[in-house]
Protein backbone atom coordinates (compact mmCIF):
# COMPACT_ATOMS: atom_id res chain seq x y z
CA UNK A 1 0.00 0.00 0.00
CA UNK A 2 3.02 2.44 0.70
CA UNK A 3 4.40 1.66 -2.59
CA UNK A 4 0.93 2.74 -4.32
CA UNK A 5 0.76 5.80 -2.32
CA UNK A 6 4.43 6.55 -3.50
CA UNK A 7 3.61 6.14 -6.77
CA UNK A 8 0.67 8.05 -6.97
CA UNK A 9 2.90 11.00 -5.65
CA UNK A 10 5.37 10.93 -7.77
CA UNK A 11 3.31 10.51 -10.86
CA UNK A 12 0.95 13.71 -9.17
CA UNK A 13 4.57 15.74 -9.00
CA UNK A 14 5.78 14.55 -12.71
CA UNK A 15 2.64 15.90 -13.84
CA UNK A 16 2.26 18.82 -11.89
CA UNK A 17 5.98 20.09 -12.82
CA UNK A 18 5.22 19.34 -16.62
CA UNK A 19 2.26 21.33 -16.73
CA UNK A 20 4.13 24.14 -14.48
CA UNK A 21 6.95 23.84 -16.81
CA UNK A 22 4.32 24.41 -19.58
CA UNK A 23 3.15 27.16 -17.96
CA UNK A 24 5.45 29.14 -16.84
CA UNK A 25 8.82 28.91 -18.73
CA UNK A 26 7.94 29.92 -22.46
CA UNK A 27 8.07 27.64 -25.74
CA UNK A 28 10.50 28.24 -28.44
CA UNK A 29 10.53 29.08 -32.22
CA UNK A 30 10.79 31.29 -35.15
CA UNK A 31 10.41 34.36 -36.43
CA UNK A 32 11.73 35.70 -39.60
CA UNK A 33 12.56 38.57 -41.64
CA UNK A 34 13.27 38.22 -45.45
CA UNK A 35 16.44 35.61 -44.96
CA UNK A 36 17.18 36.48 -41.19
CA UNK A 37 15.39 34.31 -38.79
CA UNK A 38 15.42 34.64 -34.73
CA UNK A 39 15.19 32.17 -32.07
CA UNK A 40 12.68 32.80 -30.06
CA UNK A 41 11.12 32.42 -26.58
CA UNK A 42 7.26 32.94 -27.06
CA UNK A 43 5.58 34.58 -24.28
CA UNK A 44 1.96 33.09 -24.68
CA UNK A 45 0.13 33.68 -21.38
CA UNK A 46 -0.50 36.46 -18.91
CA UNK A 47 2.62 35.34 -16.77
CA UNK A 48 5.07 34.86 -19.21
CA UNK A 49 4.26 38.14 -20.84
CA UNK A 50 4.64 40.19 -17.71
CA UNK A 51 8.28 38.89 -16.68
CA UNK A 52 9.39 38.88 -20.51
CA UNK A 53 13.11 39.94 -20.86
CA UNK A 54 13.39 41.10 -17.14
CA UNK A 55 16.47 40.53 -15.43
CA UNK A 56 18.84 38.71 -18.41
CA UNK A 57 22.22 39.92 -18.35
CA UNK A 58 22.63 39.04 -21.75
CA UNK A 59 20.51 38.20 -25.31
CA UNK A 60 22.71 36.10 -28.22
CA UNK A 61 22.38 37.28 -31.49
CA UNK A 62 20.14 36.03 -33.67
CA UNK A 63 17.65 35.63 -30.26
CA UNK A 64 14.14 37.23 -29.14
CA UNK A 65 10.76 36.92 -27.45
CA UNK A 66 7.43 36.90 -29.46
CA UNK A 67 4.80 38.11 -27.39
CA UNK A 68 1.75 36.72 -28.09
CA UNK A 69 -1.69 38.24 -27.11
CA UNK A 70 -5.41 36.69 -27.40
CA UNK A 71 -6.48 39.73 -29.70
CA UNK A 72 -5.27 42.85 -31.48
CA UNK A 73 -5.42 45.39 -29.40
CA UNK A 74 -2.92 48.69 -27.68
CA UNK A 75 -0.32 46.64 -25.74
CA UNK A 76 2.37 49.40 -24.39
CA UNK A 77 5.78 47.73 -22.90
CA UNK A 78 8.42 49.10 -20.61
CA UNK A 79 11.65 48.59 -19.74
CA UNK A 80 11.46 47.70 -15.59
CA UNK A 81 13.74 45.54 -14.55
CA UNK A 82 15.20 44.99 -18.14
CA UNK A 83 19.21 45.36 -18.41
CA UNK A 84 19.14 44.46 -22.29
CA UNK A 85 18.82 47.87 -24.96
CA UNK A 86 16.11 46.30 -27.13
CA UNK A 87 13.87 46.52 -30.10
CA UNK A 88 10.79 46.02 -30.24
CA UNK A 89 8.76 45.63 -33.08
CA UNK A 90 4.89 45.77 -32.95
CA UNK A 91 3.33 43.06 -35.54
CA UNK A 92 -0.57 43.12 -36.59
CA UNK A 93 -2.91 39.97 -37.09
CA UNK A 94 -1.25 39.52 -40.63
CA UNK A 95 2.36 39.93 -39.08
CA UNK A 96 2.63 43.23 -40.35
CA UNK A 97 5.39 45.90 -38.82
CA UNK A 98 2.64 48.52 -37.25
CA UNK A 99 4.88 50.36 -35.24
CA UNK A 100 8.86 50.30 -34.19
CA UNK A 101 10.83 51.26 -31.02
CA UNK A 102 14.08 51.41 -31.66
CA UNK A 103 16.97 50.96 -28.69
CA UNK A 104 14.43 50.71 -25.99
CA UNK A 105 16.99 51.63 -23.04
CA UNK A 106 16.56 49.49 -19.66
CA UNK A 107 14.63 51.63 -16.79
CA UNK A 108 16.74 52.75 -14.25
CA UNK A 109 14.17 54.90 -12.04
CA UNK A 110 10.47 54.37 -11.29
CA UNK A 111 8.80 54.87 -12.47
CA UNK A 112 9.25 53.44 -15.93
CA UNK A 113 8.16 55.76 -18.79
CA UNK A 114 5.64 53.15 -20.87
CA UNK A 115 6.45 52.73 -24.96
CA UNK A 116 3.08 52.85 -26.01
CA UNK A 117 2.76 52.77 -30.28
CA UNK A 118 -1.01 53.69 -29.97
CA UNK A 119 -1.76 50.82 -32.84
CA UNK A 120 -3.19 47.52 -32.47
CA UNK A 121 -1.08 44.81 -32.81
CA UNK A 122 -1.42 40.85 -31.55
CA UNK A 123 2.62 40.55 -31.45
CA UNK A 124 5.41 41.82 -29.99
CA UNK A 125 8.90 40.95 -30.98
CA UNK A 126 12.05 42.51 -28.94
CA UNK A 127 15.03 41.34 -30.06
CA UNK A 128 18.76 43.34 -29.49
CA UNK A 129 18.89 47.17 -30.22
CA UNK A 130 20.24 47.72 -33.34
CA UNK A 131 18.51 45.19 -35.17
CA UNK A 132 15.71 46.80 -36.80
CA UNK A 133 17.89 49.00 -38.38
CA UNK A 134 20.51 46.52 -39.52
CA UNK A 135 18.30 44.13 -41.17
CA UNK A 136 15.91 47.51 -42.51
CA UNK A 137 13.10 46.83 -40.73
CA UNK A 138 9.95 49.46 -41.28
CA UNK A 139 6.60 49.81 -40.76
CA UNK A 140 4.45 47.75 -43.51
CA UNK A 141 6.98 44.64 -43.64
CA UNK A 142 5.91 41.25 -42.97
CA UNK A 143 7.38 38.91 -40.72
CA UNK A 144 7.00 34.91 -41.09
CA UNK A 145 6.42 32.39 -37.94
Amino acid sequence: MKKVYIAAVILLLAFFAVFAADYFLPKQGNVCFKSECFAVEIASNQEQRERGLMFREHLDQGNGMLFVFESEGDYPFWMKNTKIPLDMIWMNQNKYIVYITKNAQPCIKDPCQQINPGKNALYVLEVNAGTADSLGMKEGDKLNF
